[in-house]
């Protein structure tokens, strides 16, 4: 890496242009670098656009607890993220804090209670704990059939398309370059075994002082492309988009079978399967239909609701659940910032700001060893991979 007097020439090639490269490039700008996104495909058109902008962790209660002080320290980012991205790009990313409700039904085949309610206590997490009645009350919507539930006001939300377009609106605003189409397919080194250069499918070579692997679910195969080893694959997920008038479900409601997100306009996220086939495209009748019959059940007043669009995307899965993120040992100024699974959204200001200082030269606060990219690979049934 280049020394703190030579940071403004720094040029930094980032695989990948999700919504983690590209913010994490955008950062990367604001530090005096000059990042490069290079993309083989079309830029933010993989799991980013899929997911559902669900800014809190998936049952964070199931992870060790230095994946809920990642996911705080980045929540804690986003304000004032959101508000910078809204300034520069023009756009509104739809912000908002809408609420989080997960309901109890007897017959559970998981019950979070209990975790759920320990953890919200030890990380300050404002919750209330709902009986059958107050839970209507709140969310008139839904089944009476429910024994209680678990609300926690602060949550919010982002529409993650337009949020990615704001992202690429900022870096087109400051000329970060960003190639599309552009497979990278192998890293050069120099004598010492340092980065030194990014080689293309189309033969171009680019040379480079470091790059960052934020390729989403193509990580582990272009990892072990360059020759390291990173246990990170496609987790597919397939999404219904519904839609009735704004304000018909008012908070974002997530159980175990299904997940829900109202957005401003009266659309209705439904989310979402979780099927380890590798990238096998398209939608499946019976995985559509597993969805609508879980939001069903939880809302049934959803049943005559129009269903206006059909969707899946890749996560970025990871053995247990977390991702991938820091220096690859051996290899000076190669990165890696991956295998964000369901979480990428909620992580991304705070792997942008923790990865664009740590590239240039800043120790990171947070412990991060448990991130590490040559950790232990262990198996978490319950967050990881799930079963085949």
């Amino acid at each position: 890496m280049k020394q703190s007097g030579q940071a403004n020439q720094m040029r930094i090639a980032i695989i990948g242009g999700g919504v983690i490269g590209c913010l994490t490039a955008l950062y990367l700008h604001k530090l005096g670098a000059q990042p490069v996104i290079l993309e083989k495909g079309e830029a933010g058109r993989e799991s980013s656009w899929a997911g559902a902008g669900i800014l809190c962790p998936i049952h964070p209660w199931l992870y060790p607890d230095s994946f809920t002080q990642l996911i705080d320290a980045s929540l804690n980012l986003f304000p004032a993220m959101n508000e910078m991205l809204e300034r520069e790009s023009g756009l509104k990313t739809e912000w908002q804090r809408s609420g989080l409700l997960i309901p109890l039904f007897a017959d559970d085949r998981i019950h979070h209670r209990q975790n759920a309610l320990q953890w919200s206590k030890r990380f300050a997490w404002n919750v209330e704990e709902l009986d059958a009645k107050q839970s209507c009350e709140l969310e008139p919507m839904i089944s009476d059939q429910l024994s209680g539930s678990l609300y926690w006001p602060k949550v919010g939300q982002v529409r993650n398309p337009r949020m990615l377009t704001a992202i690429k609106k900022a870096l087109a605003k400051y000329h970060v370059p960003m190639h599309e189409q552009a497979e990278v397919v192998g890293v050069g080194v120099d004598g010492q075994g340092a980065v030194a250069n990014v080689k293309l499918a189309n033969g171009t070579v680019m040379a480079v002082d470091a790059v960052l692997l934020a390729a989403g679910s193509w990580s582990g195969a272009l990892a072990r492309q360059l020759g390291l080893a990173l246990p990170v694959e496609p987790v597919k997920g397939q999404i219904v988009l519904l839609k009735d008038k704004p304000g018909k479900i008012k908070h974002i409601i997530k159980h175990d079978d299904v997940y829900l997100v109202p957005r401003m306009d009266g659309h209705i996220l439904v989310g979402a399967s979780m099927e380890r086939v590798g990238f096998k495209p398209g939608m499946t009748e019976s995985v559509v239909n597993n969805l609508l019959e879980s939001t069903y059940r939880m809302i049934p007043g959803l049943k005559d609701v129009a269903i206006v669009k059909q969707w899946m995307g890749y996560r970025p899965g990871s053995p247990d659940g977390m991702p991938y993120l820091g220096p690859v040992e051996g290899v000076p100024g190669m990165w890696v910032a991956t295998g964000h699974y369901r979480n990428g959204v909620a992580l991304a200001p705070g792997t942008a700001e923790l990865m664009s200082r740590w590239i240039m030269g800043e120790e990171p606060t947070l412990d991060l060893s448990d991130f590490r990219v040559n950790r232990p690979i262990v198996h978490l049934d319950k967050v990881g991979f799930p079963a085949v």
